[in-house]
């Protein structure tokens, strides 16, 4: 039942997105992006809230245009989490929007014309005490680069990194954090370890444009659960061409995989074989839909029979030996009671409810003891 994580993360700054703390000692932050029209500020809130539902600790959002500005401070006065705002070349977007509310600009230096429109946007930062995220993109690096390089590498997102980053030193900003995305899981893996070496402010993963939900789920659990083993990271965002509330639960289990950090139930089951007492795959489909809500961190394993099902039990807040007509129930390691096997959802349900009412009974209570 151990839930601490042999990983050692690499020391950082820690800046603050909102009330959100990004690096240093801070839980990794898990974010996604809206993909609706932020001028339709009625469905860009609804669907922030979907995201806040999942977990979200922050969301992104574009601001392509002075009209979206004029939305984006109408959706921050609505929502309950921290907005980022995105913006690209136009640096009166980036100050109309810092001036709207965002909690934090994604907004390269390097590419929004002189450096007095630079120090006018960081003047406008420092003013609002906003951080900036500097995103380096290998589908948009700067010519330069691109003809020095001839392709996108690792050093070629490493140099166009420090090219902003120096921007902002000059101006005696360090309140930043920074991305190097590449579609390309060894180009992502490699650019992130170069930059790690070299700075100390929190690093933003992710794997840019990823792909479709199943293919950009795996390419991104691959390349960002290497760097987050290597202690890399502080801040993640899963990028697929899917609702962004289904990158908030991936970004999850990614974390809740590596014992990083948890965000509700993390569900053991087994495959399943003809040992099997009872239809598992039928058996947690419903579970992990009914339970999406349960937020207190537990292990819950379901196996179909007595083979692996004790080793797994015992190791689990909960867990369950499939057999008929009675499975048996384990709590916290120990057997606990038998349980009807033809209603194994109802009766899972309410012990983890149960339980997750407890947890948070005893939470509560540490604060008060702590207070």
């Amino acid at each position: 039942m151990s839930t601490s994580s042999p990983i050692t993360r690499r020391p950082t700054k820690k800046i603050y997105v909102g009330d959100v703390a990004i690096g240093g000692d801070a839980p990794i932050s898990v974010q996604s992006m809206t993909n609706t029209d932020t001028c339709d500020v009625a469905a860009t809130v609804a669907q922030i809230e979907r995201c806040v539902d999942a977990g979200a600790d922050f969301m992104r959002v574009s601001t392509p245009t002075m009209e979206t500005v004029e939305a984006f401070g109408k959706i921050r006065k609505q929502v309950s989490v921290p907005l980022v705002a995105d913006v690209h070349f136009d640096h009166k977007i980036a100050l109309a929007v810092a001036e709207a509310g965002a909690d934090c600009l994604r907004i390269n230096p390097g590419n929004i014309g002189s450096d007095a429109k630079v120090r006018e946007v960081v003047a406008c930062a420092k003013h609002h005490n906003i951080p900036i995220r500097i995103g380096v993109n290998a589908g948009s690096l700067e010519k330069d680069i691109q003809r020095k390089y001839t392709e996108p590498t690792g050093e070629a997102m490493l140099e166009s990194a420090m090219r902003h980053i120096d921007i902002l030193e000059r101006l005696n900003f360090d309140q930043y954090k920074v991305s190097v995305k590449a579609s390309n899981v060894f180009l992502t893996l490699d650019a992130y370890r170069l930059i790690s070496a070299q700075i100390d402010n929190p690093l933003h993963l992710g794997v840019t444009e990823a792909g479709v939900y199943r293919t950009g789920a795996v390419k991104s659990a691959i390349a960002l659960g290497g760097l987050l083993l290597d202690g890399i990271g502080d801040t993640i965002r899963i990028s697929l061409a899917a609702e962004p509330e289904e990158e908030i639960k991936i970004g999850f289990d990614i974390l809740k995989s590596l014992n990083i950090r948890s965000n509700g139930v993390n569900f053991i089951a087994c495959p399943s074989c003809s040992r099997q007492e009872f239809d598992v795959i039928k058996v947690m489909t419903a579970l992990e839909a009914r339970l999406e809500d349960v937020r207190e961190p537990m292990n819950l394993s379901v196996i179909g029979c007595k083979v692996n099902g004790p080793g797994e039990a015992k190791e689990s807040d909960i867990g369950i030996v499939g057999a008929a007509p009675k499975s048996l129930v384990y709590r916290m390691g120990e057997k606990s009671h038998l349980i009807d096997t033809n209603n194994l959802v109802d009766e899972i349900e309410s012990m983890v409810r149960a339980h997750a009412s407890e947890l948070e009974k005893s939470r509560e209570n540490e604060i008060i003891r702590v207070k």
